[in-house]
C-alpha cells in the first residue's frame, strides 16, 4: 500500500510548523527519506528533527527562492496556510492559503516532482468561511495543473490528552462510531494530530492513487486499530520542537496549530 524498499523522497512545506513537524515524523516512521522547507530564520524550532532530515530556508511566497528545492523528490506535501488573517500585513487568507499553495504546485512543474498532497479543510461550521473558501480556490487551481494531486479535507486537530471544549470532544467521539462516523460527523470531528499526520503521510507514500480527495474518514482508516486508539509509543510529540526559540507574528499566521495544545508564553493567543 505504501512504499517499495528504495525510501520514497518526500518534501513538506511549513516544516517548522506543528503540523509539518508531525508529519515529518510519520514519514520518517514508515520509512521515508524526508525534507523540510521552513521559514528563514525559524531553524531552531525543529529541534533533535534537524538530524534527521534535510531541510532547507525558503519562503513559499517568493517562487525564485523555491527554485530547485523540490528537485529529486517523488512528493510535496503542502501545509502552509492559516485560519487566522491580518489584512494589515498583507496576511489575507488569498495570500495565506491560494498564493503559497500556488508557489507550491508551480515549484513542482518547474522541478519535475510528479505528485502533490495538498493539506486542505473541511467545511465546518466552527470553522470560518472565508479560510474554507481560500482552500478550495487553491483546490480548484491544483486541480488545472499537470501535477497528480491528492487533495486532503483535513479537520481541526488536537494532541491527546491536552484539554479541549466539550463540543469537541462530542464531535470527535460521534465522528468515530459507525454509523455516524460514515456521515457527516464523520467529515468534521476535530481528530487527534499523530493520526492525521500518519495518514497524510501514508497518502504521500502510496504507490497510487485511487481518488484525488480525501477526508477525515480516509485518514482514519489508514491508521491502524492500535493508532487509532492511541496505544502505540508515537513519535508525533512536541519534544522534537523547540518551544524556547522565538516566535514571529508571521510564523503564528502560517500555520494551524492543534487546538488541544497550550504553547507557551507569548505563543498563547493562537487559537481556542
Amino acid at each position: 500500500m505504501m512504499t517499495t524498499s528504495k525510501p520514497q523522497r518526500i518534501l513538506v512545506t511549513g516544516g517548522n510548523t506543528y503540523t509539518g513537524i508531525s508529519i515529518a515524523a510519520a514519514l520518517l516512521a514508515d520509512g521515508a527519506d524526508v525534507t523540510l522547507l521552513i521559514r528563514p530564520g525559524t531553524e531552531d524550532r525543529l529541534g533533535p528533527l534537524a538530524q534527521r532530515v534535510r531541510w532547507f530556508a525558503a519562503d513559499i511566497w517568493d517562487s525564485a527562492s523555491l527554485r530547485g528545492r523540490a528537485r529529486g523528490h517523488r512528493c510535496v506535501i503542502h501545509t502552509v496556510g492559516s485560519m487566522i488573517d491580518d489584512p494589515k500585513q498583507g496576511l489575507t487568507y488569498h495570500r495565506l492559503n491560494v498564493m503559497s499553495a500556488r508557489n507550491a504546485v508551480n515549484m513542482c512543474i518547474s522541478d519535475g516532482v510528479p505528485r502533490m498532497v495538498l493539506l486542505s479543510t473541511v467545511a465546518a461550521p466552527w470553522i470560518k468561511r472565508p479560510y474554507v473558501r481560500a482552500k478550495r480556490e487553491a483546490e480548484t487551481y491544483i486541480g488545472r495543473v499537470g501535477v497528480e494531486a491528492a487533495i486532503i479535507r483535513a479537520p481541526l486537530t488536537y494532541v491527546r490528552g491536552e484539554p479541549r471544549p466539550m463540543l469537541y470532544r462530542l464531535m470527535t467521539l460521534l465522528g468515530s462510531i459507525p454509523p455516524l462516523s460514515w456521515t457527516i460527523p464523520g467529515r468534521i470531528a476535530p481528530m487527534p494530530l499523530d493520526m492525521l499526520a500518519r495518514g497524510v503521510a501514508r497518502i504521500a507514500l502510496m504507490e497510487t492513487h485511487t481518488k484525488s480527495l480525501y477526508f477525515p474518514q480516509d485518514l482514519r482508516r489508514l491508521n491502524k486499530r492500535e493508532e487509532r486508539r492511541g496505544s502505540l509509543p508515537s513519535m508525533m510529540s512536541f519534544d522534537t520542537l523547540n518551544t524556547n526559540a522565538p516566535v514571529r507574528p508571521v510564523d503564528i499566521l502560517d500555520e494551524d496549530t492543534p487546538f488541544g495544545w497550550t504553547p507557551p508564553t507569548s505563543d498563547r493567543e493562537r487559537r481556542f
